[in-house]
């Protein structure tokens, strides 16, 4: 017998499990249409008959999760990056995955150019210089900053975000290069088929590109001694693109100049050693989150739960 209609007719509504709980401007958007249930609380019903899983944040969506809905045909995520996502079961089931497109590109690109201007102007190392009274006192000569215009900067990842890091900083009369999977022919920069030899004609790194299997700690110590004592790295992808204890090592022994990070390996966890450098500029994974991303997003999500229960193409479905 089928469950009992309530006042809202939220047994009609086509279940979406949830990995973790949704945020208000998710819930406003999508109970309307859905019924909405955490996956961990779903009953014996709702995980058997359930065809599509929600992801808001980057919680692991294990291959055990996967196998326990034997119905699922749709992951959802609301975020650029699925590497949270066990494709690999995703791809063996015939299940479609879909991101967030390109709702987070612009955001992205202007924190990443903020990350740059804060580090090598030290905007917040000359703040703490200011709060803590040492320019009112005469309390020393503030260390001079070192101009963004005209760097060359090495730009990995030359996707959405990358190619709108490109633009901007090309405003700034900076030199951009870049390094992907293969060459772009749009693409008015140079390439780079090696991130060793991006880094070595580079001042300023920065990494926008997705974490797979085969750009995990791309940025090793290698690659920051190319990029050299005066060169900077600014990571806006995933805290994984960089082998964070070489990172701290090349910063402490000045073998790297600074760095712009808004993303780590082991989120929320930060290396402490990083919070007392100067010349290292920190941010809580914030570089994709304004109102009108998030908005952007919900639109992305919507639009491809809509699509997907009314039989039509998703709109930014992950090729697997």
């Amino acid at each position: 017998m089928a469950p009992p209609a309530t006042q809202d007719g939220s047994s009609s509504k086509p279940i979406v499990l949830l990995v973790d709980p949704l945020i208000p401007e998710f819930e406003q958007e999508l109970a309307p249409s859905y019924r909405l249930l955490p996956a961990a609380d779903a009953d014996e019903a709702a995980a058997a008959s359930a065809r599509a899983l929600l992801t808001v944040d980057l919680p692991a969506v294990t291959a055990a999760q996967i196998d326990a809905l034997p119905a699922i045909e749709l992951v959802v995520a609301s975020s650029a990056g699925v590497d949270h996502i066990n494709l690999g079961a995703c791809r063996r089931r015939g299940i479609a995955v879909t991101n967030a497109q390109n709702a987070f590109s612009a955001d992205a690109a202007d924190y990443a150019v903020g990350l740059l201007v804060a580090v090598l102007r030290r905007v917040a190392a000359a703040d703490a210089y200011v709060r803590r009274g040492a320019w009112a006192t005469a309390a020393g000569d503030y260390p001079l900053a070192s101009k963004v215009s005209g760097k060359r900067v090495g730009i990995v990842g030359l996707g959405s975000i990358g190619g709108l890091v490109a633009r901007r900083l090309a405003a700034f009369g900076c030199v951009i290069a870049y390094n992907s999977r293969s060459p772009k022919a749009s693409a008015p920069y140079k390439f780079y088929p090696s991130v060793r030899e991006l880094a070595a004609e580079s001042d300023v790194l920065v990494l926008s590109c997705a974490l797979t299997e085969e750009t995990r700690r791309m940025v090793g110590r290698e690659v920051m001694e190319a990029l050299g004592k005066g060169g900077v790295l600014v990571n806006v992808g995933r805290g994984g693109l960089v082998d964070e204890a070489e990172l701290v090592r090349c910063l402490r022994e000045g073998v790297l100049g600074g760095a712009g990070l808004d993303v780590y390996e082991n989120e929320p966890e930060v290396p402490p050693e990083l919070w007392g450098m100067d010349n290292v500029v920190l941010s809580d994974h914030r570089a994709v989150i304004t109102p009108e991303s998030i908005q952007g997003v919900v639109d992305i999500v919507k639009a491809n739960l809509d699509a997907f229960f009314s039989g039509k193409p998703l709109v930014s479905q992950v090729q697997l």
